[in-house]
């Protein structure tokens, strides 16, 4: 299949923001407009909404946040891992 080069002018700060967008969600602009383009063809129209939180976080260190956090709450925020894993081996023994 022949490929052939879209281009359309935005403003900087409006290109800029969405590269922004893009690296959060793991993707390049170019992916994403190639994205757009298949699924608005495949949709017969626009199919679908790709949107961060505003005070969202990267999930694996919100993930780690709240484990610290809880490590806080609980105590055992200090443990050295000989104690981590000797909680581990006794936890198992139990089940």
């Amino acid at each position: 299949m022949a490929k052939t080069l879209v281009q359309f002018r935005t403003e900087d700060t409006s290109r800029i923001k969405a590269i922004s967008i893009c690296d959060k969600l793991g993707i390049d602009l170019p992916t994403y407009m190639r994205m757009c383009i298949a699924r608005l063809i495949q949709e017969n129209g626009i199919p679908f909404s790709m949107k961060l939180d505003n005070n969202s976080e990267n999930t694996a260190l919100s993930a780690m946040k709240e484990a610290s956090r809880i490590a806080s709450e609980n105590g055992i925020a200090d443990m050295t891992l000989d104690e981590i894993n000797a909680e581990i081996s006794e936890a198992r023994k139990h089940r």
